[in-house]
């Protein structure tokens, strides 16, 4: 059964940093893409950034620039640094494959972006 436990998330002000972790069990972590997803408050969860299994890393353009994906995969986890933070930002974020997400998510980890 997969498993995705999020961490990392927390207040922060405006321009400070995160660095966000998702430990994934129950899949064979070298063989799937992963992705960082997020969710707002009376929004759609979106997906943020994606890493494929040779490390090839793709942002949306709302984080091109201010976040980093990476992935460990002596460590089953996948990794979102977040800097130069937004009110924006603020959500749920989760970790999840991608494209082909499973069917169960995490819990998510709330990042509030707030001065």
């Amino acid at each position: 059964q997969v498993q995705l436990v999020e961490s990392g998330g927390g207040l922060v002000q405006p321009g400070g940093s995160l660095r966000l972790s998702c430990a994934a069990s129950g899949i064979i972590f070298n063989n799937n893409p992963m992705g960082w997803y997020r969710q707002a408050p009376g929004k759609e969860r979106e997906l943020v950034a994606s890493i494929t299994t040779d490390g090839i890393r793709n942002y949306k353009d709302f984080v091109k620039g201010r976040f980093t994906i990476s992935r460990d995969s002596a460590k089953n986890t996948v990794y979102l640094q977040m800097n130069s933070l937004k009110p924006e930002d603020t959500a749920v974020y989760y970790c999840n494959a991608f494209p082909n997400i499973f069917t169960s998510w995490g819990q998510g980890t709330q990042v509030t972006v707030s001065s």
